[in-house]
Order: structure tokens, then C-alpha cells, then sequence
């Protein structure tokens, strides 16, 4: 049988999971995907854990002790999270020593609620860092403007940083400005830059979700021919802008003294629309040196049917500068298409970390009375985060 994701990574794709549960981990599903699935990376999201934590019996133990110790609602919320995601990092440690620090990486969220809020997420990001305590965590920072200072600083502090919710090309600059910073300030403060990794986690469905239903409303026949060529293009332009800053005399420095590139994740790579082939954010994203984060759905989609085609990317720069134009001379605001989604994709994590809060505290407080599952208490609060947050 062809080896659809042996192949793809070949092409210098790292795939990653967009998905943890206790589950996942106690069953074996986890090693199992780094075994037999090329899988080599972990993301999660509020939304996740909402779901994870409303599914399964396994956290039942875990909430029982932390209702008898009577701890608040917010320290539970981290002690179940960075439980998970210390023995996810613990799974992936082949992968993390195989590949010398570039991937074997599990993500984990500061508080969504402190996006724009700078000294608060890098004291949250460095909490993270020390529960967690793996050199394999990354401290997932939004791409808000209040979180670009804060991804410099944490960088500075040698922790590790995805930064997530990119959407925007110009956001998307500013993100490696800040990651380059970063490294020459953790170099000057002495850190090992070999041991600091980072990617740029730039969303793709998301952004057709919301172009398309523009030019529905727009209702032309030249507008309805652009539906689902925003987001490939949009993505197609960021790794343009990575490989004009990682071959440039500034990055050469920070590589000299051992650094890793700053690598584009594709994040969102699940389709919205059922129209659309379900692998198309994998199969026309494929160029050395990225990652691409999806749901287990779409790992079996492209082990079954993906078709790795070489670099989809880097001949199709002057194509995606047209769909842009294109889309700009139809009447699509592309500038508010890129706000509005930071927006929106901040609002949805809130909502998702709110709701999980919520389901934890019932948790606590079933487990506390001795009355049923404590899980089955938040099931209602989980379905609703997930419905707000969707896949990151």
C-alpha cells in the first residue's frame, strides 16, 4: 500500500495532531498515531479540552482529589490540562530526540481571556512552562498586538512558543519580527538557542469560511468563481514572506548560533465545506520545512486518499497574488476579512475557556457531593464550547 504520509512528510511536511484526551493517552491512540501515522506533533485548544474532560471517567479520580483538596475552579482547569499535555510530551519524546528538538512538541494555550494583555500572558506562559516541565512544551501566544511583545519575552526567557491565531500576512510579519527578537534577546541573556523551537500557527479554513460568505452576498458570477481559493492563496503568500526572512543576514546570525527556523503551521486545515475535497488544505500546502496541524479525521483522509504532489507552494506565488487582487476587485475587504477573523477566532477561544471553566466547576462540584460521574456534569458546557470554538 502507498505510505500517503511517509510521503508527505518526505516532502517536508510535519504532521501534527489537532487533538488530546486522556483517552487518547491511556488507550495508546496517541503512540500509536507517532508510530504508525507519521504523527509527530500535538496541538490543543480550549475547545479540546472541553471535550476531552466531558467524555471520559478517566479525569473522574484527578477531580475527585482536587474537590477534597478544594481548589478553585481556575487551578483544576491547569492541574487536569498540564496533566495531559506533561504525558503527551512524554509520548512524543522519540520523535523530539529523533529529530534534535525540531518536532516531538505538544502546544498548550495560555489563557485566551489575556490576549491583550501583555504582561499577563508572558506570567502565564512562564507558569505554564514550569508545570508542564518538559523541554518539549510550547506555550501557545495569540498573534494579537498586545501578543507580539509577549512572544518576544517568553522567547527571551528560553521557553518555546507556537503562536497561534495568524491570519493576516501583514500579522504574520510582525510575528517572525517578534520571533527574531526574541532569540537575540534569549542569546544575550545566555540560553542555549538549540533548545528553543517555535512555529507561526497561520489558519487556512477559516479564512474561506469567511471570504466565501462574501462573495455569496455579492452574488456574481465572478465572485462565486473565487469561493475556496482565499485561503490557499493566503497561506501560499505567508510562506513567501518565511522564505524571504529565514535566508536574510539577520535570521543567518541567529541560525550561526544554532537556532531553528520559525516554521509555518497550518492550522484549521479541517474543510468547512462539504464541496471541497477534505484534504485540499494539506495537499496544496506542501513545501519544506512546515507543519501541518489536523484532526485525526483528516490524518485518515490523507493516509486513504492524499496525493502528494511535491512543493505545491512555492510556483504559485504570482497565482495567489491574483486570487488577492481578484478578490479585492469584486469588492471582498480583504484588511477586514483578516480583522475580523483575529477577532472572532479570539471571542471563540474566550467562549470555549469560559464554558470549559464552567463544566470543571460542575465537575467539582459532583465530585465533591459523591453524586455520579463528575465528567458527565460538564457535558453540557463542553458541547456548547465546542459548537463556539470549532477545530484551531
Amino acid at each position: 500500500m502507498t505510505d500517503r504520509l511517509g510521503e508527505l512528510s518526505a516532502a517536508g511536511v510535519a504532521v501534527w495532531l489537532d487533538d488530546l484526551s486522556r483517552v487518547r493517552l491511556s488507550s495508546g491512540g496517541l503512540d500509536q498515531l507517532r508510530r504508525e501515522k507519521h504523527m509527530v506533533g500535538v496541538t490543543t485548544n480550549p475547545t479540546i479540552f472541553a471535550k476531552a474532560l466531558s467524555d471520559a471517567d478517566e479525569y473522574n479520580w484527578q477531580l475527585r482529589d482536587l474537590a477534597v483538596r478544594g481548589v478553585s475552579v481556575e487551578e483544576a482547569v491547569r492541574m487536569l490540562t498540564t496533566y495531559d499535555v506533561r504525558w503527551a510530551t512524554d509520548v512524543m519524546r522519540p520523535a523530539y530526540d529523533s529529530s534534535a528538538g525540531v518536532d516531538g512538541r505538544v502546544s498548550i494555550e495560555v489563557d485566551p481571556r489575556l490576549a491583550y494583555e501583555t504582561e499577563k500572558t508572558v506570567a502565564e506562559a512562564k507558569s505554564l512552562w514550569w508545570l508542564v516541565d518538559r523541554p518539549n512544551l510550547y506555550i501557545k501566544i495569540p498573534a494579537t498586538e498586545a501578543g507580539l511583545p509577549a512572544i518576544t519575552a517568553t522567547l527571551a526567557e528560553g521557553i518555546s512558543v507556537n503562536v497561534t491565531l495568524i491570519f493576516g500576512l501583514d500579522r504574520y510579519s510582525q510575528v517572525m519580527d517578534a520571533f527574531l527578537a526574541g532569540l537575540e534577546q534569549a542569546k544575550a541573556n545566555g540560553h542555549d538557542l538549540t533548545k528553543i523551537g517555535s512555529v507561526a500557527s497561520f489558519f487556512v479554513s477559516r479564512v474561506d469560511a469567511e471570504v466565501d460568505k462574501r462573495l455569496e452576498k455579492i452574488g456574481s458570477a465572478e465572485a462565486k468563481g473565487l469561493k475556496g481559493k482565499a485561503a490557499v492563496a493566503n497561506a501560499q503568500l505567508a510562506y513567501e514572506r518565511y522564505t524571504e526572512v529565514f535566508s536574510s543576514d539577520r535570521w543567518q546570525t541567529l541560525a550561526d548560533a544554532g537556532a531553528h527556523p520559525q516554521r509555518p503551521l497550518w492550522a484549521s486545515t479541517s474543510t468547512k465545506n462539504p464541496d471541497y475535497r477534505d484534504v485540499i488544505y494539506v495537499e496544496e500546502l506542501v513545501a519544506p520545512g512546515t507543519v501541518n496541524t489536523m484532526p485525526e479525521a483528516v490524518i485518515h483522509a490523507y493516509a486513504d486518499h492524499g496525493e502528494t504532489r511535491g512543493d505545491t507552494i512555492t510556483g504559485a506565488y504570482d497565482a495567489a497574488r491574483k486570487v488577492l487582487g481578484d478578490l479585492i476587485s469584486v469588492g471582498v475587504d480583504f484588511d477586514d476579512v483578516i480583522n475580523t477573523l483575529e477577532r472572532e477566532g479570539v471571542e471563540k477561544f474566550e467562549t470555549s475557556w469560559e464554558e470549559l471553566l464552567d463544566g470543571v466547576r460542575k465537575s467539582l462540584e459532583a465530585a465533591a457531593s459523591g453524586v455520579g460521574h463528575p465528567n458527565q456534569a460538564a457535558q453540557g458546557s463542553a458541547d456548547a464550547a465546542q459548537q463556539a470554538g470549532g477545530n484551531a
